[in-house]
């Protein structure tokens, strides 16, 4: 028996502690004119990249290896090498990029031009513009369906999300929405674009097939008047059924049923939450503080605040790449 026991002992393989997944995280800090780094494991910084002037917009290409940064006020989106976080090149842009998307395939870059009303459209592997939709004023948010079939941008100052065909760069509808929309998010099954109205106060659900906003979502929070609610960025889970909108000076993240659009709960966070993005496994949710300079994170199965990274000043974007 004991020998036997040896050997089944022995044949048991060795199986090593893995280690939990890693991701990095990037900041835009519009008031520092910095990018942040810092590993979402350990949610230390790790790196502090100067850029141009006020970062605004952040995201990462398709194969993770450079990040596009919207420097507004010097017209530009700059490429960022993730490995040497040197700025090897630049996009061109319209005055005043503010946010941009990626198509689908991560070939096109959709870009808001703030100053001059204007979608351009650039292609990245020759970084040369390839087309430009001309929009309402002040065009910020930028959000593309599943299909990369239809590319929908708000526009501050008209209150309309411009919904535009991707493949002949025309507008086929123009949704009114409340004040000052920020950002369009669509749900993963392209059912839903939700697109968020800071002054307005609400998230209008829009169906895309007929171009109707099926839902307002308005936010009530015991204590704070109803002008320190103001919704911008949007975020909704890969399976559809929970959403999350900051909301500004509120120092909130509203908890959403994507399903029923009922608002479940309200999380505290630092002051002037901004934008939102989830680690790529939906483990966490940051959240840009723009006021109190920090970064919180939000458990997303506890539904609990767990961790604040101090970054930049003023910070805007945020953005997540696999390491």
């Amino acid at each position: 028996m004991r020998i036997a026991a040896i050997l089944l002992g022995s044949a048991l393989p060795f199986l090593p502690m893995l280690p939990a997944s890693a991701f990095t995280a990037y900041v835009s800090n519009e008031g520092s004119n910095t990018v942040t780094v810092f590993d979402t494991d350990t949610f230390e910084v790790t790196a502090t990249i100067p850029v141009g002037q006020r970062p605004r917009g952040i995201q990462l290409t398709k194969d993770g290896k450079h990040l596009l940064v919207a420097v507004g006020d010097d017209d530009t989106i700059e490429i960022v090498d993730t490995a040497t976080h040197e700025i090897v090149g630049t996009l061109p842009s319209g005055p005043d990029p503010e946010l941009f998307t990626l198509s689908p395939d991560g070939n096109l870059v959709y870009i808001a031009n703030e100053d001059d009303n204007m979608v351009t459209i650039v292609d990245l592997a020759e970084r040369a513009p390839v087309g430009e939709v001309q929009v309402g004023v002040e065009p910020e948010g930028m959000g593309i369906s599943p299909d990369g079939k239809i590319l929908v941008n708000t526009s501050e100052t008209t209150n309309m999300a411009h919904f535009i065909d991707t493949e002949t760069h025309e507008i086929v509808a123009n949704v009114l929405v409340d004040s000052r929309p920020r950002i369009a998010e669509f749900k993963q099954d392209g059912s839903e674009v939700w697109v968020s109205a800071e002054i307005g106060g609400t998230v209008s659900v829009i169906d895309p097939a007929t171009k109707e906003i099926k839902k307002k979502i308005t936010f009530e929070i015991p204590g704070l008047r109803a002008e320190s609610i103001q919704p911008v960025g949007v975020r909704i889970t890969k399976d559809g059924t929970k959403a999350y909108v900051a909301l500004g000076p509120a120092n909130r993240i509203a908890v959403i049923d994507a399903n029923t659009h009922e608002v479940e709960d309200y999380l505290l966070v630092g002051q002037r939450v901004w934008q939102l993005s989830f680690t790529p496994d939906e483990k966490y949710l940051l959240g840009t503080n723009g006021v109190s300079n920090d970064v919180s994170v939000v458990d997303v199965e506890s539904g609990k605040v767990v961790n604040t990274v101090q970054v930049g000043e003023l910070p805007w974007g945020v953005t997540v790449s696999e390491n």
